[in-house]
């Protein structure tokens, strides 16, 4: 049914290749493509059912991914690179014609900062071009958007308070490990605080603002209140919305070694000089720390992420919890990547299948709470992350 070309090679890619194999009839070519073919030869290798091309690309050079492009002529590309990347592959999709998703919005390389007024800014570029750019499908961004929109489709007249929770209560074994990419986790983590209230942005010092929230099957752990990008987008979209907040499980073995490497300068972005060559801390901490494909084989837990929603249904205040487990050791048994990878592989995938099966697409560029949710809610179920609902519950927040 679809040529997709996915550009990255890391766990997220892992999955959602692996996935796209296992959905053939709607996947019929696939290519992968990063800087290192080597990595994406590894995963082409454990797949036996289809032949999965690969090659190298520099996502960073528009010449070289449009050349790509028009060898191998694909209906969709599936960025699974570094945020940085996000403009110039969709430079790239826009000189040659075809087709975006990604999952996680872009950020410059020299500012710790992401939000969606530099893609936003391809609305017009890719309505003109007849093509969809999909932003954020993994799932956070990505399926909670998708909850969201279900809840406000299926359950609301007016959502009103909304609460992202996102917990990891696995254990990987290591005394410090970052679930994805080290340089844009530690970046994320370490920024200002910020939500969603009344009208404006407020701000909190990083990791400031915590409290107990029960997971289901999981228990309490202490979570955090941190900025994450799909409130940018949910604010916009749902304008009943009086607060947005997104909240983040942290252990304390986790944050203590944070503050170290923080106190040290081993997350600074700042390039320094070290016998005579420029390094950036963070990059180097990158190339030290635990690699986040590699620790699936020993991960134990499970993650636990959803959204919790108060609003009004036929003039009555409503609460909606909806969400999803995920088991480290059931995500590695079927695809060789541990929950994180999998809870944004398989979202990039759904909503891979949904743009060349013609149900997620029109010309513009789009989060995913804009489309229909219930064909991906679907997808969900069949794919490996089924849903939970409950309503009227203390949400505790």
């Amino acid at each position: 049914m679809g040529r997709v070309l996915v550009i990255g090679a890391g766990g997220v890619s892992t999955v959602a290749v692996k996935k796209m194999a296992m959905n053939a009839d709607v996947f019929t070519e696939i290519m992968l493509a990063s800087r290192t073919k080597s990595k994406c030869d590894k995963i082409a290798a454990d797949i036996k059912n289809i032949q999965i091309q690969t090659r190298q690309v520099d996502a960073d050079k528009v010449d070289e991914l449009v050349s790509l492009f028009r060898s191998f002529q694909p209906d969709l590309v599936v960025n699974l690179a570094l945020p940085y990347q996000d403009l110039s592959i969709m430079d790239a999709c826009l000189q040659y014609g075809v087709s975006y998703l990604d999952t996680a919005n872009y950020e410059p390389l020299d500012q710790a900062k992401y939000e969606y007024s530099w893609q936003w800014a391809y609305q017009e570029k890719f309505r003109e071009a007849g093509l969809t750019a999909i932003l954020g499908c993994g799932f956070d961004p990505g399926v909670t958007g998708v909850y969201t929109a279900y809840a406000a489709k299926h359950h609301f007249d007016e959502i009103q308070y909304l609460d992202i929770v996102d917990c990891n209560a696995g254990d990987h074994h290591k005394a410090f490990a970052t679930n994805f990419n080290p340089e844009i986790n530690i970046r994320e983590i370490t920024q200002r605080g910020k939500y969603y209230e009344d009208g404006v942005w407020k701000e909190t010092d990083p990791l400031s603002v915590h409290q107990p929230i029960h997971y289901p099957e999981v228990g309490p752990r202490e979570s955090y209140l941190m900025y994450h990008e799909e409130l940018e987008s949910l604010v916009k979209n749902f304008p009943t919305i009086r607060r947005a907040r997104f909240w983040m499980t942290f252990g304390q073995e986790y944050l203590t070694h944070l503050r170290v490497m923080q106190n040290i300068g081993m997350t600074s972005i700042k390039p320094v000089l070290y016998k005579g060559v420029e390094i950036v801390p963070i990059q180097f901490l990158k190339a030290v720390l635990p690699d986040p494909g590699e620790l699936g084989e020993n991960y134990t837990g499970e993650t636990s992420i959803g959204c919790r929603i108060r609003g009004l249904k036929d003039e009555k205040e409503l609460t909606y919890y909806v969400y999803n487990n995920c088991s480290h050791q059931a995500a590695y048994k079927e695809t060789g990547a541990q929950g994180v990878s999998y809870t944004t592989g398989v979202p990039a995938m759904i909503g891979a299948k949904l743009f060349l099966q013609g149900v997620w697409k029109k010309p513009g560029v789009y989060n995913t709470e804009e489309f229909n949710p219930d064909p991906f809610m679907k997808e969900l179920n069949e794919q490996g992350l089924p849903w939970h609902e409950q309503f009227n519950i203390n949400i505790e927040l």
